[in-house]
């Protein structure tokens, strides 16, 4: 029976014909609590600990509502996602639900699209945590650590889905109860009722130039600073696929994910700006260190360093299983090499890992991070510059798709609509605009606009070879 929602270019199905997802060949090892931590752990990063202090010195105090309007953009993204993930879950997730809307150009170039932004930014996060590692060891070179970790999480990628899953969980863990600990202690310096601490009141929310020192420009910029803090919570619905029960464990993963993270992001930056002066803030340090050593914390810098090493090594492992999965997908619909379709075992929960896909993945991501070692400041610049807006053209492309797969499923399978977008259309179309303005803003952005150039490069290269694809094979 043919799929209703494939691309196609005769008239529709009839909409009598069931909606039936293709099964999956890969084990079903991931439990509910593995994707309730990877959603809510997948955008804690380093962007958060330390990158943030970047959006709070161009934005002051109004940095809390540039992370509530990029928080807002991200969940309505998580939404439509969640939505099309739990009518249709799949390994490729977005890129299969693109293809279904849009065609098959559109599954090939948001597919090789976001594999190209994972292996490169994997290289980010190796190199970031071998740094940290070093420090403490400096005997081992930055090398040496980048290739311990690189292989310890090949490793656990090549073996069952669910050591993926048990190390995703404890490195959110660690992650979202560091971030816990932070509030409730920044709560009680705020009233005073830490030791050697008096109430602060609102000075630092209303002095150096009030809430918004820099106007609403700074507002604008402090989004265009955190905006990209917020890729990861696409991951969610990729592993979703490989769950007990796909539909029903990603529409409780998104629902439980999204309103705790604005919760985590956005308070963590109230409890910030209402203790310290913003103009204390500066670029590259992290403003929860200064933070704790405001409120007496011991050895502040080292306890946030173990939580940003931890960070970098949970985006390591996430993306590592992403890149592997969406290339999978790929090759299931025959947009990558069939040689890469090899799973292990017989797609029980001890096996069914598509270990060449990983293999594939981590090979291109070991060349990314000799590239970042060796040539950080120019091949790799270019590469990192490459994938700089590329999530939101990610994000453009699932919105579309929701807005053409809504409407289908409605008619062909409403009972699989167990987790519905809000405010549909209207709530989509609002997001798109927004992700278009943004990419406005960064091209009047002097630091930014490099990166929606190389970028819009890149996408506009992959929709070539997709449409040279289309041309030879004679299919849209």
């Amino acid at each position: 029976m043919r799929d209703p929602l494939a691309p196609e270019t005769e008239p529709l199905a009839p909409e009598t014909e069931p909606l039936a997802p293709e099964p999956e060949p890969l084990a079903h090892g991931l439990k509910q609590r593995h994707l309730t931590m990877l959603g809510l752990g997948g955008v804690i990063g380093a962007g958060l600990f330390v990158g943030s202090g970047a959006g709070i010195a161009v934005a002051g105090p109004g940095i809390v509502v540039s992370y509530l309007l990029a928080g807002a953009l991200a969940t309505l993204v998580m939404r439509m996602l969640g939505e099309m993930s739990a009518a249709m879950p799949a390994s490729g997730a977005f890129s299969v639900h693109a293809e279904r809307a849009l065609g098959r150009w559109a599954g090939f170039s948001v597919g090789w699209l976001y594999w190209f932004l994972l292996v490169v930014v994997l290289a980010v996060e190796a190199t970031g945590a071998a740094k940290i590692a070093h420090g403490w060891v400096p005997d081992v070179p930055q090398w040496g650590w980048v290739l311990v970790f690189m292989i310890v999480f090949t490793l656990a990628n090549l073996a069952a889905v669910k050591n993926f899953g048990e190390f995703e969980f404890w490195f959110a863990t660690l992650k979202v109860g560091a971030i816990v600990l932070f509030l409730i202690l920044g709560l009680l310096a705020i009233v005073g009722w830490l030791p050697d601490t008096d109430p602060v009141g609102l000075t630092n929310l209303t002095g150096q130039g009030g809430f918004l020192p820099n106007g609403w420009s700074g507002v604008v910029s402090g989004v265009l600073a955190v905006i990209f803090a917020f890729g990861g919570l696409e991951v969610v619905t990729i592993a979703a696929a490989e769950s007990d029960d796909p539909a029903r464990n990603v529409a409780r993963a998104v629902r439980s994910a999204v309103w705790r993270i604005l919760l985590f992001y956005v308070g963590s930056m109230l409890v910030i700006v209402t203790l310290l002066p913003w103009t204390s803030m500066k670029p590259g340090e992290s403003p929860y260190v200064a933070v704790l050593d405001a409120i007496g914390v011991p050895a502040a810098g080292q306890i946030m360093n173990v939580v940003v090493f931890v960070a970098l090594l949970s985006a390591l492992n996430a993306n590592l299983y992403g890149s592997s999965r969406m290339v999978f997908s790929l090759a299931e619909r025959g947009e990558a090499p069939k040689g890469l379709l090899k799973v292990s075992g017989d797609g029980t929960k001890s096996g069914g890992v598509p270990r060449r896909a990983v293999l594939a993945s981590v090979a291109f991501g070991f060349v990314s991070v000799l590239l970042n070692l060796k040539w950080p400041d120019s091949v790799f610049l270019y590469m990192l510059n490459a994938v700089g807006a590329v999530l939101l053209f990610v994000w453009a492309l699932i919105a579309v798709s929701q807005l053409r797969l809504r409407r289908r499923i409605e008619q062909e399978a409403p009972e699989t609509l167990t987790l519905r977008m809000w405010g549909f259309p209207w709530l989509t179309w609002v997001a798109l605009a927004a992700m278009g303005a943004v990419l406005v803003l960064m091209l009047f952005d002097e630091g930014a606009r490099p990166q929606v150039l190389w970028s819009a490069g890149a996408t506009g290269a992959v929709l070539v070879v997709a449409w040279v694809r289309e041309l030879r094979t004679g299919r849209t």
